[in-house]
């Protein structure tokens, strides 16, 4: 007499409590990490801000780009006319602010290179010593980087004042027959809006050399120090060529601020009188009474050129060196 020797196969035991059930596995037999509303989820998270920086960022370029090329009065799609390269020839030859405008932008720039960006360095220099209340002044020197320009720009309006303002009530200039109109003489307020944008400049500079300074090899420090060197022969030849990384980015952010300087300007007289730039000839052709949208774009893609013509290079050359990293 024969006996069943077939068993059965006993039934797998519930988890126990507590515990996380197991992962749903695919008709493959792969574990599938992520469930239908996991997938909902990121899909909203990655889509919707890369919608909005499509819409925002590219069409909005690509969309000045084409309208450089064109005359439109902002009214109707209807009044869009092509008319090719008429809004650059007229903007290089017969409008008497281009030029200027390109000028006070090549100045911004020169002006931010040789007086905050050292002024920074030197700062961020003497913090990273470890002085006393370092974190205090490194607040109080980074402070009008948080600070909005708009903020910057009434608060050196006040300074600037002709009648009550801190500079003309110093040198006692604020005496009828002895007013310095820093913000109305074409002479000076350009250079009046400079001294208060070297004034935020100058912690953002602080701040990227301090974090280029931390990064520097203490070992490098102490070979210098044992090799007799002093401690402005050892910045000099030791310190300051190890900071090559961080003057590339200083200066490209320096370019870029030079030519994106729009709202302290805007603030201080509208670009008018002597401190034209190029984003206020964009704004006052885009926005102002004429309304010249086409032109105010030519303008635009001009400032786009120069931008990328700064930018693409330090991006190449970043390229290379991770590739060679």
């Amino acid at each position: 007499m024969t006996t069943d020797t077939t068993t059965k196969s006993p039934e797998a035991a519930p988890p126990p409590p507590g515990t996380a059930p197991a992962r749903k596995r695919g008709t493959n037999g792969q574990q599938r990490l992520l469930t239908r509303r996991d997938r909902i989820t990121l899909a909203v998270m990655a889509g919707v801000p890369t919608i909005l920086h499509v819409a925002l960022v590219w069409v909005t370029a690509i969309a000045s780009i084409l309208l450089a090329f064109t005359t439109w009065d902002g009214i109707g799609f209807d009044s869009i006319r092509w008319v090719g390269l008429d809004n650059f020839h007229q903007l290089f030859s017969d409008n008497p602010q281009f030029w200027p405008a390109v000028q006070h932008n090549v100045i911004w720039f020169v002006a931010l290179i040789l007086v905050p960006t050292p002024f920074g360095l030197f700062l961020a220099v003497q913090l990273d010593k470890r002085i006393r209340f370092s974190r205090v002044y490194q607040t109080a020197f980074f402070l009008p980087v948080v600070i909005s320009m708009a903020c910057i720009g009434f608060v050196w309006q006040l300074v600037y004042n002709p009648d009550t303002g801190l500079i003309n009530s110093i040198i006692g200039a604020n005496k009828p027959g002895h007013y310095i109109d820093w913000i109305g003489d074409p002479k000076l307020n350009l250079w009046a809006v400079l001294i208060a944008a070297s004034w935020r400049h100058t912690g953002y500079m602080m701040i990227l050399y301090l974090a280029g300074l931390k990064s520097v090899d203490p070992s490098l420090r102490e070979a210098s120090a044992l090799d007799g060197a002093n401690e402005w022969q050892t910045f000099k030849s030791v310190i300051f060529p190890t900071l090559r990384p961080t003057n590339t980015v200083v200066l490209v952010v320096t370019i870029i601020e030079a030519l994106r300087a729009f709202d302290l300007v805007f603030v201080f007289n509208k670009g008018a009188q002597g401190t034209e730039l190029l984003s206020i000839l964009v704004t006052n052709n885009i926005i102002g009474e004429s309304s010249r949208i086409g032109y105010g774009s030519a303008i635009a893609v001009v400032l786009l050129v120069i931008s990328l013509a700064v930018i693409i290079p330090y991006l190449i050359a970043t390229f290379r060196k991770e590739r060679r990293a």
